[in-house]
């Protein structure tokens, strides 16, 4: 029914709605067909992982300098999670699109957008079937790490946290793009070409203008491999949240005006258009955010809790002039040990690159490769990239003594020599057999006969 004020929607319970998604979700063969495809690649990922881990770990326990590099982060849970990635950027865009594609297939959609709901109502049930798809297609990558546990190995409960968050607003990211592919296109043929031309055109974007300066280093940003990059690094990015937040409200927002089939398409093409420029600025703004919180075991994102406290204590204004071009790898070297360190240290930093137009092959200037270091009035330069060369020069352009180093504040590293085979088990054994057990009961007959009652309740 709708209301005869507003010509709206009244409103009608959730319950059955979501129950409907969530059983189509379920009983749907592309999410079964992917976990099945997804446990050889994960199992394969994590075995080498360990194996890799293991023979570092050998060496890293005759010497604790050795040791101190050996992070679970790094050798495992990256390079498992780096399977998965691949999985839900080529694979997860169909299990996403079966979830309206179907429908519109064959003609369900017209009956649908009947109901009395809102169609925002309809797009953010559908999305929440999307996140219970992602949930059960990350069961093999999830347990990897109970699986890493279990074999006495290390977890840092907020690093882990993080990058499991990374993966999850990625594949969150990639449903919505499915959402929308879904709802431009008559065909879940054609949806798929869609969804795939974001995803892997993403990846020739960040393969042919990344690491160019300008606007082309802005457009790179763009790519979805940038997204869980910080995350594998045991950094939380505010600027990338919001920025991926604010894509996904973006894509809902488009599949939700061409959804309804009763609307004009010079309608919805003018709707999509204010849609797109409102994202546009929102991403724009969240790239300006370089606010990010180091939560990585190790710190590698941040200075010693030592000089950490000491640069708070710095309030002058600092600015660094760096004459190196954006592609030389000292500059990138420099960008992550310092740059981005002093950033999230100090609250007054400007940093400045003096030869960002210069093309690599011209280093004949002889200012090329210096730093410039400017705190309050006074000023030096340096050709080194290192923390251990600049943040003294800096201390002595401050008037300021180096602090004292805490004792026992390094990163101790996590060796360890795990066995394979229960992991070899699981993955092409186990848990292979329970995926078949529970696709076998998601499709018995009674439990289908529930997903009609629910949806005819919804009718």
């Amino acid at each position: 029914m709708r209301s005869p004020e507003r010509g709206i929607p009244s409103r009608a319970p959730l319950g059955p709605l979501l129950t409907k998604e969530l059983w189509q979700v379920i009983a749907s063969r592309a999410l079964w067909t992917m976990l099945l495809l997804v446990c050889p690649l994960i199992g394969y990922s994590y075995f080498q992982a360990v194996s890799l881990y293991g023979e570092a770990s050998a060496a890293g326990q005759q010497s604790p300098v050795l040791a101190t590099s050996l992070s679970p982060l790094d050798g495992i849970s990256v390079p498992t999670f780096g399977a998965a990635y691949v999985a839900v950027t080529l694979l997860f865009p169909f299990v996403a699109i079966r979830v309206l594609g179907h429908e519109k297939e064959t003609g369900a959609l017209r009956l649908l957008v009947q109901l009395p709901y809102r169609v925002s109502t309809l797009i953010t049930a559908k999305f929440a079937a999307v996140l219970a798809a992602w949930l059960i297609v990350s069961t093999p990558v999830l347990s990897s790490l109970v699986i890493w546990k279990l074999s006495g190995g290390h977890l840092s409960a907020a690093e882990t946290s993080n990058l499991v968050a990374g993966h999850l607003l990625y594949g969150l990211l990639v449903g919505a793009i499915g959402l929308f592919a879904a709802s431009v296109s008559e065909s879940s043929a054609t949806a798929a070409i869609v969804a795939l031309a974001f995803t892997i055109g993403s990846w020739v974007l960040d393969f042919t203008i990344a690491g160019q300066p300008g606007f082309l280093e802005w457009i790179a940003r763009l790519s979805l491999t940038q997204v869980l990059r910080p995350f594998e690094q045991g950094l939380l990015p505010v600027g990338t949240i919001v920025g991926v937040v604010a894509a996904i409200c973006g894509f809902l927002t488009l599949a939700g005006v061409w959804l309804p089939p009763g609307h004009s398409v010079k309608t919805k093409i003018v709707r999509s258009a204010g849609c797109v420029v409102t994202v546009a600025l929102g991403v724009l703004i969240a790239s300006r955010i370089g606010f990010g919180i180091d939560v990585a075991e190790d710190r590698r994102n941040s200075f010693s809790v030592a000089d950490e406290r000491a640069l708070a204590g710095l309030t002058e204004p600092l600015v660094l002039t760096v004459h190196l071009t954006p592609e030389d790898p000292r500059y990138q070297d420099l960008r992550r040990n310092v740059l981005a360190k002093l950033q999230r240290a100090m609250s007054n930093v400007t940093i400045r690159l003096a030869s960002g137009r210069q093309s690599f092959a011209r280093t004949d200037d002889d200012r090329y490769g210096e730093i410039e270091i400017a705190y309050g009035p006074r000023s030096d330069t340096t050709r080194s990239t290192s923390p251990r060369e600049i943040l003294p020069m800096l201390y002595a352009l401050a008037g300021a003594e180096p602090p004292v180093q805490i004792p026992g504040a390094e990163y101790p590293g996590y060796p360890l020599i795990a066995d394979e085979r229960p992991a070899l088990a699981w993955y092409f054994g186990a848990l292979p057999v329970l995926i078949v057990f529970a696709w076998w009961w998601s499709r018995r007959p009674p439990h289908i006969n529930k997903a009609r009652t629910a949806k005819e309740a919804a009718l």
